[in-house]
């Protein structure tokens, strides 16, 4: 993922969590309604900033560098 993917992955996230507090969601049916419009709203953004750009913003490298266990102290692989 790049900048612009993480950006629109907290878009979303964001997004539905606002959904769900403002319109009070206690329930599976609701809070699932909730996820799919925050879902959609970064959708439709991601569309509307690929047809700007005329190229898709969706990447196939990962950001990270390292993945997150070769980051930690001491991590070893098993059979090590």
């Amino acid at each position: 993922m790049d900048d612009l993917e993480l950006i629109l992955t907290m878009l979303g996230e964001a997004t539905t969590t606002r959904f769900t507090r403002e319109r009070d969601s206690k329930e599976f049916p609701t809070m699932k309604k909730d996820a799919k419009d925050g879902g959609d709203i970064a959708g439709s953004t991601r569309k509307d900033i690929e047809q700007k750009l005329g190229k898709s913003v969706v990447s196939s490298g990962n950001f990270l560098e390292k993945p997150e266990g070769q980051k930690r102290l001491g991590h070893k692989k098993k059979g090590d």
